[in-house]
Parts: C-alpha cells; sequence; structure tokens
C-alpha cells in the first residue's frame, strides 16, 4: 500500500528536486536498517527444530523459482534483473527480499516496484484461495503450515492464510516463513558477485580480467542482521522491546517503500508490459504446485494429525 500511495504522489513529487536526496536516502538506508531490525523476528531455536521439516522442501520450491523464473524470462526475452527480483520475491520473502536484492543488482526504481506490485496480487490470490484448498484435501496442521509458509510470500499474507486453517497450522507457517527470511543472506551474496562480475565484462577488454572487490560488494548491513538475530536466539534482546523493534522494522519498510513508489511513476511500470506480471504467475502457481507434490512424494504431514 505505501508503494502505491508512493507512486499515486510521484507527479506531484517529482516537481521538487530538493525532494531528491531524502527520498533517496529513505529508499536505502532506511531500507537497510528496516532489513537489519527484521532479524528480531527471529530465533536460531525455532529455525533449527522447524528446519527438520522445511529445509528439503525449500530446496525444492527456492529450485523451482529461480529455475523456472530464469527459464520463462529468458524464453520472454525479459531483462535478468526484474526475472530474478520476481523469483527472489517468490523464493524467499515477497517484498523485503524484492527489497533488499533490489539495490545490490542495481536494479530500476520501475523495476523493483513492479515485481513488489506483483506480489501485492498473487498473495491476495493466495490467501483467499489457499486456505479453501487446504481443508479440502485435509492436510495436517503441520502439512498445511509448511505449504503455507513456503509458498505465500509476505508475512502478513502467512500469518492470515495460517490461522485461516488453525492455530497450530499458523504458528508453523510462520515460522517456516521468517525461517525463508534467513535466506535473503546468501542470496544478497550471490547477487552481489553476479552483479560484479558483469559489470566488469562489460569494461574495456583491454584492461583484462578486472578481478572482484569483495570488500565493495559485501553487503555489510547483512552483518548486522545476523547479529540482531543472534542477540535475539541468545536473549540479550528483552522479550519486552521485541515488538518495539519488530515495529520499527516494519515502520522503516513501509517508509522505504513509499520512497521508492515516490520515484517511480506508473506510466513507467506500464512501459514494463505484461510479460513480468505473466513470468510471476507462473513461477508461483508452480511452487505451489511443487510444495504439495514433494509433501505427497514423501507420504509425510499429509493426513491429519491430532491437534
Amino acid at each position: 500500500m505505501a508503494l502505491l500511495v508512493g507512486m499515486a504522489l510521484n507527479p506531484l513529487v517529482s516537481r521538487y528536486q530538493r525532494l531528491d536526496a531524502g527520498v533517496s536516502y529513505a529508499g536505502k538506508m532506511i531500507l537497510r536498517i528496516g532489513i537489519i531490525l527484521m532479524g528480531v523476528n527471529l530465533n536460531f531455536a525455532q529455525v533449527v527444530n522447524v528446519g527438520k521439516y522445511s529445509m528439503f522442501l525449500m530446496l525444492f520450491t527456492m529450485a523451482t523459482a529461480f529455475g523456472a523464473g530464469n527459464f520463462i524470462g529468458r524464453l520472454f526475452k525479459m531483462n535478468w534483473k526484474i526475472t530474478n527480483l520476481l523469483a527472489v520475491s517468490t523464493a524467499i520473502c515477497g517484498g523485503s527480499a524484492v527489497a533488499a536484492v533490489g539495490p545490490v543488482i542495481k536494479a530500476k526504481d520501475e523495476d523493483v516496484a513492479y515485481a513488489i506490485s506483483s506480489t501485492f496480487i498473487f498473495d491476495i490470490l493466495t490467501v483467499v484461495a489457499i486456505p479453501w484448498l487446504g481443508m479440502a484435501m485435509g492436510m495436517s496442521n503441520l502439512g498445511y503450515g509448511l505449504w503455507v509458509g513456503t509458498v505465500v510470500n509476505d508475512t502478513s499474507s502467512v500469518v492470515a492464510a495460517g490461522y485461516a486453517f488453525s492455530e497450530a497450522a499458523g504458528n508453523t507457517a510462520v515460522i517456516v516463513k521468517l525461517t525463508r527470511t534467513l535466506f535473503i543472506i546468501p542470496y544478497v551474496l550471490i547477487f552481489s558477485f553476479i552483479t560484479e562480475r558483469l559489470e566488469a565484462k562489460t569494461q574495456d577488454v583491454n584492461q583484462g580480467r578486472t578481478p572482484i572487490n569483495f570488500k565493495k560488494i559485501f553487503p555489510h548491513f547483512i552483518i548486522l542482521f545476523l547479529v540482531v538475530v543472534a542477540l535475539r536466539s541468545t536473549g540479550i534482546i528483552p522479550e519486552a522491546i521485541v515488538p518495539v523493534l519488530s515495529n520499527t522494522s516494519r515502520f522503516c519498510m513501509v517508509m522505504a517503500l513509499a520512497a521508492i513508489g515516490l520515484k517511480t511513476s506508473f506510466s513507467e511500470i506500464r512501459n514494463i508490459g505484461f510479460k513480468p506480471m505473466i513470468l510471476g504467475f507462473i513461477v508461483d502457481t508452480l511452487v505451489v504446485f511443487v510444495s504439495i507434490a514433494v509433501q505427497l512424494s514423501t507420504g509425510k504431514f499429509w493426513k491429519k494429525i491430532k491437534k
């Protein structure tokens, strides 16, 4: 919503160049603060406990998101940046992942806005359909929680879809979703490396092979994200202030997304076309079915278990 409001105000704000510095700061530095504080929602003990069920499943859903996303993106002749923004949104944690990876791969603001808007639309569809499908298929609380936690993108949507089934399923879904959030770390590092390598290739060939400057490309805010997770996991951060820090993180993310919207016009989004939307829909749908197929193939977590 913040993104859409920002885009609606773009025609007004774009007239005043003196606002550019503040808007850019909010879209970058405030975004990083929000991501760092997002670590307060994670606890390594919970991640390890649910990981024995979810990690295997996530390997398949993430491989599907990136594999299918890049394959279809090439068929559609789309640029690799928006293709991978849509893939990372589906694979990890929706708009937060897009906002984190976008600056790393130096994506255009309109590409970031498009990917986040697509995520919002897909989440609405899944929140409406998935609880009904889970009940119709007779899924267990654990199976449904794993399903929702691996296929729904935004955290608020995971909460809505998970607890619509049962409290136990909702608890599992939220933990799985937060575990997915940890994958922001390796993917940010991977995309930093890819971007640096691609930029090096575009330089004058006479300069020879350009060595990669890891110090330059390393996203240092990821270290602070891990520090916050560690502080929460060890109990150094008191439970009493966790809600405050969590709300602060959410506020920073909303501010950053609004800033991205302020720098993006609806006409720029329209010029991107419908191909990315179609790609995102196909990838999201594939991930939904792959998650179910993996559970069925293992013969676990499916039939109802006593609550």
